[in-house]
C-alpha cells in the first residue's frame, strides 16, 4: 500500500475579516511546493486548501479517508503566515486534534510551530518541523515509514516529545540550491475561486511566486525562522521556466514576487528581464524591496523592463533616529532618491510605514507623515511596531507583554507594550494619516489639472475632485487623534 499524506495549511481567509473584505488571495506557495516535493518520491499526496473554508471541520471528509501522516505546511512567504495570528493558531490545534482521533502521525511546519513548538506538541502534532522543512519533511517520513524510529533524534530541524517532554534535534542548514527543488503542485490547486476574487477585486488575476529565501538585513524587529538571515536564489532561468508553465495553466495577468528581497545578487534582475523578454511573457508584477537597493539607474531600468510596477519599500520611518534605532540601514535620502528613480522609470514606490517603535516622539511622527506628503507614494501600508519571538526588539519589550502576543486577525492594530501614547491613539494614528494622504494625493491631482486640464482623464478628474471630501475628513481625523493623545 502506497504511504499517503494529506496536505493542508492553517490560514482561513474568512477568519481575517480585512483580507477577506480586501479579497486579494495569494495561493499557499510553501505548502504546494511541499506537496511537489513528496510526489517525487511517490508519496500519495492529497491536498486540502483552506484559504476559503469556513473553519476546520470543513477537512473532516479528507481526514476520513484515514490518510497515513496529516501535515499542516503553512505559507512561510506570506506575511500573513509569519505574523502567527491566533485565529490561526486555533485552527490548527483544532485540526491537529481531528487528525490525531482518525489515526494519523500529525506534522506541522510554519513560523509559529517553530517559536510554539511545545504548544503544537501538547495540542496534538507528533512532529515540528523546525525551521526550512523542505528536506526534513520527506526525510522523516521516510524514517516513520521505514520503521526505524531510533534514527528520529538523528533527523535535523525536528521537535517531538521524548518521555513527554519536549526535545529538539540540531539545527537543518537551509538549502543553498534551490534550482534542485521541483515547481510547486500548481495541478493541485482549484485556482477558480483565487482569480474570481482578484477579478471582482482588482480587475486582473495575480499570482505569488518566490525567486529567493531569507534576508541578509538586520533589521532588529524582522523574525525570519523559517529561511533565517541567509540569502539563497533561484536562478533567472529556472524561474522564468515556472512562471512559463504557470502562465500556460492559468493565464495569470499579475505577480507578486512574494521574497523579502528581490534581485540582490548582482546581475540577477538583468538576466532576468533579458529572459523575460525571449521568453514572451507580457505580465506586471509588484515586488519588496530596500531603499539602498534602487539607488542605480540601471538596476531600476531593468526592473521596469521586466515588467516591475510596483516596487513595496520597507521606508518604515521618516525619523533617521528611529530608522538607526531600528538596525535598519538605511538613511532618509536614500527612501528619497530611489522613490524619485522609480517614479522616473514609471514604477510606483510604494511604503510600508512602521509606527509605535519604542521611545518614537510625536515629532518623529509628523516627520514620517511630512514624508510620505512630499514623495507620495503609490500605496501605503501601516502597522504599528509588532514584537515576534527571537528579535531584538522582542526581547527589549518582552516583560511587557503579558498573555497576548499576537493579534487576532490582520487587521487588530493593537500596541501589546507600553509606548509613549496610549494604544488608541496609535489607532487613530492609522485612520489620520490614510485620510491625509489621500488629500494630498487629491491636492497633487489638482494641481495636475490645473496645469494641463486637456490632458485629464477620468481618474485625473476623479482623483482631483475627491479634495472634497478627504480635506475636512482629514481635519475630523486629526480632532480625534488630538483627543486620543491626551486621553
Amino acid at each position: 500500500m502506497p504511504v499517503s499524506v494529506l496536505l493542508t495549511h492553517s490560514y482561513f481567509l474568512r477568519f481575517d475579516k480585512k483580507q477577506w473584505q480586501i479579497s486579494q488571495p495569494y495561493a499557499p506557495l510553501a505548502t504546494l511546493y511541499a506537496a511537489s516535493i513528496l510526489r517525487n518520491q511517490d508519496y500519495e499526496v492529497a491536498f486540502f486548501d483552506t484559504m476559503f473554508a469556513h473553519g476546520p471541520d470543513d477537512i473532516t471528509a479528507q481526514l476520513a479517508a484515514k490518510p497515513n501522516f496529516f501535515v499542516i505546511y503553512d505559507d512561510g512567504f506570506n506575511y500573513l503566515t509569519k505574523m502567527c495570528l491566533t485565529n490561526m493558531r486555533e485552527a490548527a490545534f483544532e485540526m491537529c486534534k481531528m487528525a490525531k482521533a482518525q489515526g494519523c502521525t500529525v506534522i506541522v511546519s510554519s513560523s509559529d510551530s517553530t517559536d510554539r513548538y511545545k504548544e503544537y506538541l501538547s495540542e496534538g502534532a507528533d512532529y515540528v518541523l523546525i525551521g526550512e522543512a523542505d528536506d526534513t519533511l520527506p526525510e522523516l517520513i521516510g524514517t516513520l515509514t521505514s520503521g526505524d524510529t531510533f534514527e528520529i533524534g538523528e533527523i535535523s530541524g525536528i521537535s517531538y516529545l521524548q518521555n513527554g517532554v519536549a526535545v529538539k534535534s540540531a539545527p537543518r542548514k537551509v538549502i543553498k540550491d534551490l534550482d534542485r527543488l521541483p515547481f510547486a503542485a500548481w495541478d493541485l490547486i482549484d485556482m477558480a475561486p483565487y482569480r474570481s476574487a482578484w477579478l471582482k477585486s482588482k480587475g486582473y488575476f495575480s499570482m505569488n511566486m518566490s525567486t529567493t529565501r531569507g534576508c541578509p538585513f538586520k533589521c532588529n524587529w524582522c523574525a525570519k525562522p523559517i529561511y533565517g538571515n541567509r540569502y539563497n536564489s533561484r536562478s533567472p532561468k529556472h524561474v522564468v521556466e515556472e512562471l512559463t508553465m504557470m502562465h500556460k495553466l492559468f493565464q495569470f495577468d499579475h505577480i507578486w514576487f512574494c521574497d523579502d528581497i528581490f534581485g540582490l545578487k548582482p546581475g540577477w534582475v538583468q538576466e532576468f528581464a533579458e529572459l523575460v523578454q525571449h521568453s514572451g511573457l507580457n505580465f506586471k508584477f509588484k515586488i519588496q524591496s530596500r531603499a539602498d537597493l534602487l539607488l542605480d539607474d540601471a538596476e531600476v531600468a531593468s526592473l521596469a523592463l521586466a515588467g516591475c510596477e510596483n516596487a513595496w519599500i520597507g521606508a518604515e520611518s521618516g525619523s533617521q533616529r528611529i530608522l538607526d534605532a531600528m538596525d535598519k540601514g538605511t538613511t532618509i535620502e536614500q527612501i528619497h532618491v530611489a522613490t524619485k528613480l522609480l517614479k522616473k522609470h514609471n514604477i510606483h514606490p510604494s511604503f510600508f510605514i512602521q509606527f509605535g517603535y519604542p521611545t518614537e516622539t510625536k515629532e518623529e511622527i509628523s516627520e514620517t507623515v511630512q514624508m510620505i506628503n512630499t514623495l507620495l507614494p503609490y500605496e501605503i501600508g501601516i502597522s504599528v511596531s509588532y514584537p515576534l519571538p527571537g528579535t531584538v526588539f522582542f526581547n527589549r519589550v518582552k516583560e511587557e507583554l503579558k498573555e497576548k502576543t499576537n493579534w487576532t486577525d490582520s487587521n487588530e492594530m493593537a500596541l501589546m507594550f507600553q509606548n509613549t501614547y496610549p494604544p488608541a491613539f496609535y489607532k487613530q494614528l492609522h485612520k489620520y494619516v490614510h485620510r491625509n494622504y489621500h488629500r494630498h494625493l487629491a491636492r497633487a491631482g489638482m494641481l495636475e489639472l490645473i496645469r494641463a486640464p486637456l490632458q485629464a482623464n477620468l481618474n485625473t478628474l476623479k482623483k482631483a475632485l475627491s479634495i472634497i471630501y478627504y480635506t475636512p475628513a482629514t481635519w475630523i481625523e486629526q480632532a480625534k487623534l488630538n483627543r486620543a493623545e491626551t486621553a
